[in-house]
């Protein structure tokens, strides 16, 4: 059996593979997210939340100060989309600010934790020495503390105090296993040829750290950023759910979760909105904290799906 290739063809492919232009790491990243569905959806929901957590003002005739004394209970219908509580506060509107406290709250201790574990970790390696020994003495003491437990105690001491304070803490217990990572990667980088030259150059040590020591490890700390956000919003509304987090009059989807749990049977409605905008959120960061860390280590994600195989084959 014979095969006939046409010329004009073969000459044309030929001529794609000598001119194409070669293809960067973050072009080859991006491509790889693309084509992951999930982490796409996950993206257009977490948007979808933020946009609509912080501009429900524009198609909501009520805001959250609001209450109809006359409605309370009253369940979903086409005036109150959530339905309303024992004060008439229309649940939509209360579930949108919940919504935009979590979301702040879990974006701000993310990136500030990422960023944080990003330093001490650097400097930690790059410097070495005592100063190596007592960041790593701070990271081995605050990783032994219960945290749940210190922020419990830690947040009625603020209470009437600014949310704020809650993210500080939320951050405090959040970046010490980055920073450790962190740590030994910069311990293998800090011997590469560049980063000497850039030293014997007379460098400073921090420009060197930020140019080209941090620079490398950008994948990680991605990643880490968009775990660390799923992860304190999950705080957040754990903390907020018994009390210790964010206080009245303010209001995030663990207070409100809280709230609707006596009424989960006799009033549904007060439980549910919340929780599955909870749900949602948690799943969403989680898909696209997968398909970041696939689309910038395929190597592991191959790995993964071959495991996969096997147990579906024993």
């Amino acid at each position: 059996m014979s095969t006939t290739v046409n010329p004009a063809a073969a000459q044309d492919a030929a001529a794609d593979i000598v001119t194409s232009k070669p293809v960067s790491r973050g072009a080859l990243v991006r491509r790889r997210f693309m084509r992951n569905r999930w982490a796409l959806g996950g993206i257009v929901v977490i948007v979808l939340l933020y946009v609509v957590a912080f501009s429900y003002p524009l198609f909501s005739p009520y805001s959250y100060e609001f209450h109809d004394t006359s409605l309370t209970y009253d369940p979903p219908s086409l005036s109150h989309w959530f339905g309303t509580d024992n004060i008439g506060t229309d649940m939509f509107v209360a579930s949108m600010r919940g919504l935009q406290k979590s979301l702040t709250i879990g974006l701000l201790v993310g990136v500030i934790s990422t960023a944080l574990s990003a330093v001490v970790g650097a400097a930690a390696g790059f410097f070495g020495g005592i100063t190596d020994r007592a960041l790593m003495w701070l990271v081995d003491l605050l990783l032994v503390l219960p945290s749940f437990l210190i922020i419990s105690i830690a947040s009625p001491l603020f209470k009437g105090s600014s949310w704020l304070i809650l993210v500080v803490l939320l951050v405090a217990f959040q970046w010490m296993i980055t920073a450790r990572i962190v740590r030994g990667m910069t311990l293998t980088l800090k011997t590469r040829e560049y980063v000497s030259a850039a030293r014997f150059m007379g460098q400073s040590p921090w420009r060197t750290i930020f140019k080209h020591i941090v620079p490398n490890m950008s994948s990680l700390l991605i990643v880490d950023a968009t775990i660390n956000v799923g992860s304190a919003v999950l705080q957040e509304s754990g903390l907020s759910y018994f009390g210790f987090g964010v206080q009245p009059p303010d209001v995030s989807l663990g207070t409100l979760i809280s709230v609707g749990t006596g009424s989960a049977l006799t009033f549904p409605w007060l439980f549910y909105a919340p929780a599955v905008l909870l749900i949602i959120t948690l799943l969403s960061v989680a898909v696209v904290g997968d398909g970041l860390r696939d689309a910038l280590d395929p190597t592991a994600s191959r790995a993964r799906r071959r495991e996969k195989r096997k147990d579906k084959l024993a």
